[in-house]
C-alpha cells in the first residue's frame, strides 16, 4: 500500500468544498435546488449560480472516476452497451457510471437535471455526449454555439452571436427551469468575486517563472484550477481558497522551495518543462512521480488553460456581464486554432525559461491531440529545444503503460542532457 498524498491546508479545504458540494446535489430534490448538467470548457457558472442552481460537470465526474479506480468498469459496461473503443473515454466513463447507479465521490447518487446546458467550445464530442444523455433524462436542452477562433481573434461579430444566445436561448430557458427573473445584479456580484479569485490564479500560475518554481504547474495545477473551472467560480469559497493557495505559495518562494509533491517537498530542480495536454487520471500519482523523482517540473501547461487562458489577461468584467461570459467562452484554449496553441506554447517556453517541452499525446481526445505532431516539429524549429513525446489515455487504465512512459521520459531527459552539453562546448568554443 502507497502512503496517502500529502495535502497542504488548500487541499484540504477544497476537499470540503467539492465534498460539500456534492452533499449539496445528493440533497438537490429534497431541498428543491435544480440541477443544471454542463461542461467545463465555456461552462457559465456565475450565470447558473445567479439563478440559484447547483452545477453537475461529466468531464469532473469521469476523471474523479479515474483517480479513484473505478471507471474502467465503467468504460467496459459503455462498451458493453455498444460504444466504441475509439470513442472518448470521458463521455464512456460517464456513461458507464450513469448506467451504474450514477454515484458520486462521496458515496451519494447524483440527481438527474432539471436542464443540460451545452456551451460548445472546440470539442465536437460534447456535442454527441449530451445527445446521448438527452436520451437518458427527459429534460430541456439550452445549446450554447461558440464560434471557433478560425483566425485568432475574438470579433465584435463574434461576441455579439454568443450575447444573443445568451439572451434568447440560455436565460429563458433557465428562467422556465427555475421560476426565477434573471437578475443582472446578482450574476454581476457572481462575477466581481470570479474577477478577484482569477486574480490570485494567475499569480500562482506565474510563480512558476521563479528559480526554483515553488508550483508544478500540471499536476499541482489541476489541483489549482479545480475551483476555478468548475463549480466555485463566482462565490466567496473560491476566493477564499485561492487567497489561502496564494499565501502558502508566496511562503515557498520566500524559503526558496520547490513544489509540494504527493511524495513530500521535491528534490532539487533539474528539468523546467512545457507540457501539452491532459495528464492520465488512472495513475496520476505515478505518472507524477516519473516527473519529480528525475526532478523535473512542469513550469507552464495548456491544460491548465482548457477553462479559460487567464494569463493573457482575460478577467471576468461585472460591467459587461454578458459580453464577459461571451468573451471567456471564445476564449478556452481548446476553442483557439493551431497557430494560436503554437504562439502561446513557444512564449510559455521562453517566458518560463523552459528546458524543453513535452506532448502527452492522448488517444481518444481528439480535441487535444489533433495535430500534436506538427506543434511539436513547429516548437523545435522555433526554439531549438529538445521535444518530447509520450501516449496515453485519459480515465482507461488499459492505455498506461507505465514501462513504456517511463523509458519515454528518461530518453527525452537524456536528450535535454545531450543539447546542453553540446550548448555548453559550444559556449566554450
Amino acid at each position: 500500500m502507497s502512503e496517502p498524498a500529502r495535502k497542504e491546508p488548500s487541499m484540504e479545504k477544497q476537499k470540503d468544498m467539492i465534498a460539500g458540494h456534492f452533499r449539496r446535489l445528493a440533497a438537490a430534490k429534497e431541498s428543491g435546488k435544480k440541477v443544471v448538467y454542463t461542461f467545463v470548457p465555456g461552462n457559465l457558472t456565475e450565470l447558473l449560480l445567479a439563478f440559484d442552481v447547483l452545477p453537475v460537470l461529466p468531464e469532473i465526474n469521469a476523471l474523479q472516476s479515474g483517480m479513484r479506480q473505478l471507471s474502467g468498469k465503467y468504460i467496459a459496461e459503455a462498451e458493453k452497451r455498444g460504444h466504441s473503443e475509439d470513442v472518448c473515454t470521458y463521455v464512456k466513463c460517464d456513461i458507464g457510471m450513469l448506467k451504474s447507479g450514477n454515484i458520486g465521490p462521496t458515496g451519494e447518487k447524483l440527481p438527474e437535471p432539471d436542464l443540460l446546458l451545452l456551451s460548445y467550445t472546440g470539442c465536437f464530442t460534447f456535442m454527441k455526449w449530451f445527445e446521448l444523455l438527452k436520451q437518458e433524462y427527459s429534460c430541456p436542452v439550452a445549446m450554447l454555439h461558440v464560434p471557433y477562433q478560425g483566425d485568432g481573434t475574438i470579433t465584435r461579430e463574434m461576441r455579439s452571436y454568443v450575447v444573443d444566445q445568451l439572451r434568447s436561448e440560455v436565460i429563458p430557458k433557465l428562467e422556465a427551469v427555475t421560476g426565477r427573473r434573471y437578475d443582472e445584479a446578482a450574476l454581476q456580484e457572481k462575477l466581481a468575486l470570479s474577477a478577484r479569485a482569477e486574480d490570485d490564479l494567475v499569480w500562482v500560475l506565474q510563480s512558476a517563472k521563479h528559480r526554483p518554481s515553488p508550483i508544478d504547474a500540471y499536476f499541482g495545477g489541476v489541483y489549482y484550477i479545480g475551483p476555478m473551472f468548475s463549480s466555485f467560480r463566482g462565490t466567496g469559497d473560491g476566493v477564499e481558497y485561492y487567497r489561502m493557495l496564494r499565501a502558502e505559495v508566496q511562503s515557498r518562494l520566500d524559503r526558496g522551495e520547490g513544489p509540494v509533491t504527493p511524495d513530500g517537498p521535491m528534490g532539487k530542480e533539474r528539468y523546467r518543462l512545457v507540457v501539452e495536454g491532459p495528464p492520465n487520471w488512472t495513475s496520476f500519482r505515478e505518472f507524477w512521480k516519473m516527473f519529480h523523482s528525475e526532478g523535473a517540473v512542469v513550469v507552464a501547461s495548456t491544460y491548465t488553460k482548457v477553462g479559460g487562458v487567464y494569463d493573457l489577461g482575460f478577467r471576468h468584467d461585472p460591467a459587461r456581464p454578458l459580453e464577459t461570459l461571451a468573451d471567456y467562452c471564445l476564449g478556452c484554449y481548446t476553442n483557439l486554432n493551431l497557430p494560436t496553441r503554437v504562439g502561446l506554447l513557444e512564449r510559455y517556453v521562453r517566458e518560463y525559461g523552459a528546458d524543453g517541452f513535452l506532448i502527452h499525446s492522448i488517444k481518444s481526445c481528439n480535441s487535444f491531440s489533433a495535430g500534436q505532431l506538427l506543434i511539436l516539429r513547429e516548437l523545435e524549429k522555433r526554439t531549438g529545444l529538445a521535444g518530447g513525446f509520450v501516449e496515453s489515455d485519459l480515465v482507461d487504465p488499459r492505455y498506461f503503460s507505465p514501462a513504456n512512459v517511463k523509458n519515454r521520459l528518461e530518453s527525452y531527459f537524456q536528450m535535454i542532457e545531450q543539447k546542453r552539453g553540446a550548448g555548453a562546448a559550444e559556449a566554450r568554443a
